[in-house]
């Protein structure tokens, strides 16, 4: 969320059956529920260029439309500053004229209004001034690094967000979670249905719920034990695409992944050492928008994942 300008957002797959305040809370971490309580009342908040109510649930493919919000006092480095070097740590692994899929590193949000003024998706926007339209086609958490594509018209969009809702889009991830589990070639199917709730705070945060949890699948295999069996690689397949699923199934198996200051071990943490989130999107396949050709993409697997292997 832009704090200077009005801003436009397409609600993604992932953020679609929220209620309209529950997610401005998120977008504008610092911002008083008071004020955004008010933005919305007097109409400054619109959905699909209509008023809409603090409690109305957010689609899919829905455009907000989103004031300028003072988010913090602090004066921070110029927007351009940080557009340039968020552009220098991005890795392009292909760009057309319909989509753009990056590697993304962590420590980077996808968006501003989690506590920082500009994320991935500003920032690309910023280094193509021409560009008429740009938008996520799915989310990375901050923390986690790899793949991510962009879609470059609303067409692409609709079409690729199709193939995510029809289980078309073959996500795959890396990740490293504390404990040995024996390494198999067979996948493991975890199916806890996921619930997300916000912290005081405005935080949200995500749990296992049996009464009014959203079903949730993700097939996870065992790749390699590390350091004497104290820790796993583990690769996930996401069958469906809710927040934090991959991290709140590996806490809920009883595996939580290294580096998660959210759902980890932090006391594991403490002798292992991770330095950050050992959770990476490793491979990305999909049926181009455009010309219907299957496209396969594999991101480099990052210093962290391969120092804990042989530290």
């Amino acid at each position: 969320m832009n704090s200077n300008s009005v801003t436009q957002h397409i609600v993604l797959f992932e953020e679609a059956g929220q209620r309209l305040d529950n997610f401005l809370f998120r977008m504008a971490k610092g911002v008083p529920k008071t004020h955004i309580y008010r933005i919305i009342r007097s109409g400054e908040v619109r959905v699909n260029k209509k008023r809409a109510d603090a409690s109305q649930k957010i689609q899919e493919g829905d455009v907000l439309r989103l004031p300028p919000l003072r988010v913090s006092e602090v004066k921070a480095p110029t927007n351009d500053f940080i557009s340039k070097k968020i552009n220098a740590e991005i890795k392009i692994l292909h760009e057309d004229d319909s989509i753009l899929v990056v590697d993304k590193p962590s420590g980077i949000a996808v968006h501003g209004g989690s506590g920082v003024s500009l994320g991935l998706i500003e920032a690309m926007r910023a280094q193509r001034p021409d560009a008429k339209f740009l938008e996520l086609v799915h989310r990375l958490d901050r923390d986690t690094s790899g793949i991510l594509m962009l879609a470059k018209k609303r067409s692409a969009l609709v079409h690729l967000h199709e193939q995510i809702r029809e289980g078309k889009m073959e996500k795959r991830y890396l990740l490293i979670v504390h404990g040995q589990l024996p390494v198999s070639a067979k996948s493991i199917p975890l199916k806890y249905p996921l619930l997300k709730y916000l912290l005081p705070n405005g935080e949200r945060r995500v749990r296992v719920a049996e009464d009014g949890g959203q079903p949730s699948h993700t097939n996870i295999r065992v790749k390699a034990n590390y350091r004497d069996g104290l820790c796993s690689l583990v690769e996930a397949q996401l069958k469906t695409g809710r927040t934090h699923q991959i991290r709140v199934h590996l806490q809920t198996y009883g595996h939580p992944i290294l580096g998660d200051d959210k759902y980890g071990d932090q006391e594991l943490d403490k002798v292992l050492k991770p330095k950050r989130l050992l959770l990476h999107a490793r491979h990305l396949s999909f049926i181009h928008p455009k010309t219907e050709e299957k496209m396969t993409f594999e991101a480099d697997i990052p210093e962290a994942f391969e120092k804990m292997e042989t530290t």
